[in-house]
């Protein structure tokens, strides 16, 4: 299973601050070295975190994979068609939100998110949509004949009880099964941490995770470079090896 790290939340700090430090560039580069597949940003359209100067640095500074989170915004369309990352995965976005705080609704917005993956791909992106584990969502984003899909762990990350992890994580296996009999690549991400991720690494049709504000959190306290190798560590040691063989 691949990791790819947001590093949001770096550059979060920074604006705390109108400052230059941290260098959410920087941050990527140490994230790559001890070993991350991506690097995840995501430039909303009231820039709370990462600018456009960001994100065209990470371009030709990123080694791995760049993931570039956008809404279907026709502004934030445009930018991304000139910087090209090498996957735009399309999410929600509402400027009163202190994060995404759900799937994207493709299956009542189809018409514009069918447009806006149509022109990314054409300009030689991998397109990912940001979506509910919900059987009409991940539908819907085959229809469009996306590649990818991040199915949203976020409720799953908030459940109060035992019985209501089993049941979020019962819809994320049955979700990320539907993706992958539809010849989606299924991804997951958002709420993910040190101790929950163990729950979705036995989800083995779940192909790559994306998190950041744990990682982020985490490094203040031992470092960017170990809190990335440590949710690497128990990503290997968690995922049951049959997987390899499925």
């Amino acid at each position: 299973m691949k990791l790819g790290v947001n590093i949001d939340h770096v550059a979060t700090l920074r604006q705390a601050r109108r400052a230059k430090a941290p260098d959410p560039i920087k941050a990527a580069r140490i994230c790559e070295e001890a070993g991350c597949d991506s690097i995840v940003c995501h430039l909303r359209e009231d820039r709370r975190h990462i600018n456009e100067g960001d994100l065209r640095l990470l371009r030709k500074t990123v080694k791995s994979k760049l993931n570039l989170e956008m809404a279907c915004a026709e502004e934030i369309v445009k930018i991304a068609l000139e910087v090209l990352p090498d996957q735009a995965t399309l999410v929600p976005e509402r400027r009163e939100e202190i994060t995404t705080e759900g799937g994207l609704d493709v299956l009542n917005n189809r018409k514009r998110v069918a447009e806006v993956v149509e022109r990314l791909q054409d300009a030689g992106m991998i397109v990912s949509l940001f979506i509910d584990p919900q059987e009409s969502q991940i539908r819907s984003a085959s229809e469009i004949k996306v590649k990818c899909i991040e199915l949203h762990t976020g409720k799953f990350a908030n459940a109060s009880s035992a019985e209501e992890v089993k049941k979020e994580l019962r819809q994320l296996k049955t979700g990320a099964q539907l993706g992958l009999k539809l010849g989606l690549e299924v991804f997951a991400g958002h709420g993910l941490d040190y101790d929950n991720v163990k729950d979705i690494l036995q989800i083995n049709k779940i192909q790559e995770l994306n998190i950041g504000h744990s990682i982020i959190s985490r490094s203040i306290f031992v470092g960017l470079d170990k809190a990335v190798s440590e949710m690497i560590h128990i990503i290997k040691t968690f995922r049951p090896c049959s997987i390899k063989a499925q």
